[in-house]
């Protein structure tokens, strides 16, 4: 059995398991966290290079001697996502396995031969790892504090969804609202187009990415939901002028996050005090002129 990826926000689960295990291991996680169960270390490795996951559960009895490579390989190149060695018998071999993975550099084990175990196995997989959303998030919506609920909202769903929504149209039917309205009350209160607002978060989330040193720019591409690695690229050269490569080298996740809340929220504040993006009927308060920036801006040559 394998589930697919949780909704409502549930932590997604790389697994490599005993059949036996995966039973077991379903019936503690119903309701925290989902299972994507693949037969080999290999298999799951592709699965974290295919979509966002959030841990890697992996049996001490399936692993096999000539795999333990592959793991060291996986805890170095996704740091951000944790390994964990299941334990579920004791014998010789598994202790011998578990010895080897430590040396990998699996530093979480969990021992379900007691029921404890399986609590532990909830608390150290069913609590979701930081995630893009939750790292643009967070200084984004702090330098927002005063802004209006509604206001908050919006910027939360922008971050949440851009990923998978590659031009306003996407973006504003995902929170029913016209794409001609939001563009409108973006112009009337004098902040920069929704366009641009999207594009740029949707390269902070291509830098955060950039980050997994074994993500490649056609495994970044694809999960910002570009035709193809072409199709990425075209775009960064006509908003920035640079190649996939250029840009993951000049722009590490931390500079690009800084870059675009000083330029793209900070000169803003007292607009974003005052507006409100999905109120319907509503109209956004704010000075008709003002800059309009480009996301260009946020990527010239850091200092």
């Amino acid at each position: 059995m394998s589930s697919g990826s949780g909704n409502g926000g549930s932590p997604t689960i790389a697994t490599v398991l005993l059949p036996l295990e995966r039973a077991r291991v379903e019936a503690a996680g119903s309701g925290c966290f989902s299972l994507v169960h693949r037969d080999s270390i290999p298999d799951a490795v592709r699965i974290v290079r295919e979509r966002p996951v959030d841990a890697v559960l992996v049996s001490v009895h399936r692993c096999v001697p000539e795999q333990v490579d592959v793991v060291g390989h996986l805890v170095r190149e996704f740091p951000g996502i944790p390994t964990v060695a299941l334990v579920s018998q004791h014998d010789p071999s598994s202790t011998e396995m578990l010895l080897r993975l430590g040396a990998s550099g699996v530093r979480q084990v969990v021992d379900v031969t007691s029921p404890a175990g399986w609590s532990r196995l909830r608390m150290v997989v069913g609590q979701p790892a930081t995630r893009a959303v939750a790292r643009i998030q967070g200084p984004i919506l702090e330098a927002l504090s005063d802004a209006p609920a509604d206001t908050r909202l919006f910027v939360e769903a922008m971050i949440r969804l851009a990923p998978e929504s590659p031009t306003v149209t996407n973006l504003s039917q995902r929170l029913y609202v016209r794409p001609s309205t939001l563009m409108s009350r973006f112009a009337r209160a004098g902040l920069p187009s929704p366009k641009n607002y999207l594009a740029a978060v949707r390269l902070l989330h291509a830098s955060y990415l950039f980050e997994a040193a074994g993500l490649s720019v056609a495994d970044v591409s694809y999960r910002l939901e570009y035709s193809s690695p072409q199709s990425f690229g075209r775009h960064l050269r006509a908003l920035l002028g640079v190649t996939a490569l250029e840009f993951r080298r000049r722009f590490p996740f931390p500079t690009a996050l800084q870059r675009f809340t000083e330029l793209m929220i900070l000169p803003y504040l007292y607009i974003w005090k005052t507006f409100h993006p999905l109120a319907l009927g509503g109209r956004s308060q704010g000075l008709e002129r003002g800059a309009r920036i480009e996301v260009s801006r946020i990527y010239e040559a850091p200092p």
